[in-house]
């Protein structure tokens, strides 16, 4: 036999294009199927051919195990039974006896050979897949074959894709035989062996088809930075012009937008707005919000947020249908975006300061007056106050150097003072809630005031309740908690 197994290896090798490494393992496998069949369904057996010659042993395998975690018998042995024989087995090593060669017979030979076909079917598609994959097509183009519960699948040469119901463009009709691009989403390597999942709502699928229609993207002359969509109504793409000669925007269009009207034919007639990127975000965000006009733009770093004016005319063009313009806006450029005209911006405005002035006043024992005057100048915190150079303070009109200084060394005992308080209320709190990621000294002393000193009693709160408790927003909030609950789910 070991001659006509030689030759079947290297004949199966050759018809479905796998290694011959791949057709030895899966008949290794068949054959431990076959021989397993004739001691026991639950026995453990181990085949090992030999590539040089065809000669194949055959061995039954046992776990050792601690005595006490002994339960099977046709798959374990209790560690001390093991060590009569090998005092220095340990627990976890396997115990191996030679196996007698056995007749497969008819039924054991047909067993193998399906076996040997499953595997080399998994490997056939493992290896198309693999060769499809090193092409780096984003892009699949293929037909499709037949619909399935909703979900179409795709032929695209040798391979077979899914495009799931929830990844087409909504109110998209396709049939049974119409030709369609879809963006290689993931990979799902399930039970069933891989299968390629495509995407027809991924922003990453715009992005793709101008890379398709616009040549100068792929020569490096200009890039697409972002993208954010709304299926099958609108989207937004930030472009990035890296030669000073082109003109980004007008590049995508194509001549009489014959470039966009490709790419909008393609998914659906979706409406696309070209937005110039920048590396300011506020100008980015300007941008973003066209066709709507900003008045003015204040950006919170802190919360990675911007509050943006426009005025009353504007305002439904940047908020757009159902919040759209927005939205997309947001996604497009990372940062949270509060549209406001400028009545609500002043109004904010003074309830800052208000907040500002009051803090001025009670932990610098200053008046109503200096209060307002730091509060024009532009400072909003104490750190800023006790750390801000002093020639810059001098410049301030109506302020002499004793003053200046005084201020100072005020604002800078007030953050001493409230620094080892933070500190010692730091003390009550364990070590699993500071640790915890996003956690700040600040927000755990807070809670600490509220009795909130270890992580499972952040992770008891509410969201309304943690806002409540440290002044953060919502949005902030609700992921601290998730965190804090994160073990409770391990």
């Amino acid at each position: 036999m070991s001659r006509e197994m030689l030759l079947l290896v290297d004949a199966l090798a050759r018809e479905k294009n796998v290694n011959k490494e791949i057709v030895f393992g899966a008949l290794e496998l068949a054959l431990a199927s076959a021989t397993k069949k004739r001691i026991h369904d639950e026995a453990e057996v181990r085949v090992s051919i030999d590539r040089a010659t065809g000669n194949f042993e055959s061995f039954r395998r046992w776990q050792v195990v601690a005595d006490d975690e002994y339960v099977n018998e046709y798959l374990e042995v209790p560690l001390s039974d093991a060590r009569k024989d090998d005092p220095d087995v340990e627990a976890g090593d396997y115990l191996e006896e030679p196996l007698e060669p056995i007749d497969f017979g008819r039924i054991g030979a047909q067993a193998a050979k399906q076996v040997i076909l499953q595997k080399i079917r998994d490997a056939e598609r493992e290896q198309i897949l693999n060769d499809f994959l090193d092409r780096k097509e984003h892009v699949v183009s293929g037909t499709i074959k037949r619909m399935e519960r909703g979900n179409a699948i795709i032929e695209a040469g040798k391979i077979e894709a899914l495009l799931p119901r929830d990844q087409m463009i909504p109110k998209e009709n396709l049939r049974v035989g119409d030709r369609v691009k879809a963006f290689l989403l993931r990979i799902d390597r399930n039970a069933r062996g891989p299968q390629i999942i495509l995407s027809r709502t991924a922003p990453e699928f715009v992005i793709k088809l101008f890379g398709l229609e616009v040549p100068e993207i792929d020569d490096g002359l200009m890039e697409l930075k972002a993208c954010a969509r709304d299926p099958g109504l609108r989207a937004k793409i930030a472009v990035k012009s890296n030669d000073p000669r082109v003109d980004p925007i007008g590049t995508c269009v194509g001549l009489r937008g014959s470039r966009v009207t490709a790419v909008r034919n393609e998914i659906g007639g979706e409406n696309i707005d070209i937005v110039l990127w920048s590396a300011d975000p506020a100008q980015f965000v300007i941008g973003a919000l066209s066709p709507a006009e900003v008045s003015s733009i204040v950006v919170d770093e802190d919360k990675h947020a911007m509050d943006v004016v426009v005025d009353e005319d504007n305002l439904a063009i940047a908020i757009g249908r159902n919040g759209q313009n927005v939205r997309l806006a947001s996604e497009l450029t990372g940062w949270t975006i509060n549209l406001m005209t400028q009545d609500e911006s002043a109004k904010k405005s003074e309830a800052e300061h208000a907040v500002t002035r009051v803090t001025f006043m009670e932990k610098l024992d200053i008046d109503e007056e200096l209060a307002d005057l730091l509060i024009d100048e532009g400072f909003s915190t104490l750190e800023e106050v006790a750390y801000v150079p002093l020639a810059e303070m001098l410049e301030m009109e109506g302020l002499d150097e004793e003053i200046v200084n005084e201020l100072r060394n005020r604002a800078r005992n007030v953050l001493l003072t409230e620094a080892i308080a933070t500190e010692e209320k730091l003390e009550s709190v364990s070590e699993d809630l500071i640790g915890l990621d996003g956690m700040t000294k600040e927000i755990a002393a807070k809670l600490a005031e509220n009795g909130v000193k270890t992580r499972d009693d952040l992770a008891e709160l509410a969201v309304d309740e943690l806002t409540e408790m440290t002044g953060i927003d919502e949005e902030r909030a609700k992921e601290l908690i998730l965190k804090a609950r994160a073990h409770w789910f391990e």
